[in-house]
């Protein structure tokens, strides 16, 4: 995202979820608020044009709810997106696989003219390409992204999200950021460059061309 940026690119982020539920110590509804600001903060520096929050409660993402798929639906004719990325359905939990399936559903419904929200209908259905899984376990890449001009910034970015990154090293033991930057490290290795990113796309009708979609 930062890449794209750089290249002039706007980049809009979305948060299904809204984080309420992943802590053993803070309450949901002072987590819920925690979360929120450390997403913006997070999207600020990674130079997003604007962050969304569809503030659904963590571990009830359903792709079958009507009320988050029309939300989805209006805010992607909204912003009239060249491209999703988004979770795979390999992903580790089942709010990310859920939010993956929204999206897909969100998009292509987002074309149908004659399904009404606020914002009226985006003609254009478009590519979805799913980001790599956590530690990349069950993941095979058919794209590659060189970040190692701006993993300090992803790696920043992430920094923001403290009441996960403190959490994780205080009483999992993991060090996240050193985690991330280590799969960067294995992904850039796979293609040839110090730091890489890595996707799979949506191999469904009408989304495949020819064209070079990532930076």
């Amino acid at each position: 995202m930062a890449k794209f940026v750089r290249q002039g690119h706007h980049v809009f982020m979305c948060h299904v979820a809204n984080g309420n539920k992943g802590h053993a110590v803070i309450m949901p509804e002072e987590l819920r608020i925690i979360r929120t600001r450390e997403a913006v903060e997070s999207g600020a520096i990674i130079g997003a044009t604007e962050i969304f929050n569809l503030d659904v409660p963590d571990l009830e993402v359903d792709s079958g709810n009507p009320a988050a798929v029309r939300a989805l639906i209006d805010l992607i004719r909204r912003v009239k997106p060249d491209i999703l990325i988004t979770h795979g359905p390999d992903d580790y939990m089942r709010d990310h696989v859920e939010t993956g399936k929204l999206v897909f559903n969100a998009s292509f419904s987002s074309s149908v003219p004659h399904l009404f929200t606020e914002n009226p209908s985006f003609g254009k259905i478009p590519p979805i390409y799913y980001m790599d899984t956590l530690a990349g376990v069950n993941f095979l890449p058919t794209e590659y992204v060189d970040i190692s001009e701006t993993v300090e910034i992803k790696l920043q970015a992430l920094h923001c999200h403290q009441s996960q990154i403190k959490w994780m090293l205080e009483h999992d033991g993991i060090d996240f950021l050193d985690f991330v930057r280590t799969v960067s490290k294995f992904r850039g290795l796979q293609s040839g460059s110090a730091y890489a990113e890595c996707f799979r796309r949506c191999e469904t009708w009408p989304r495949i061309s020819t064209a070079r979609h990532l930076p």
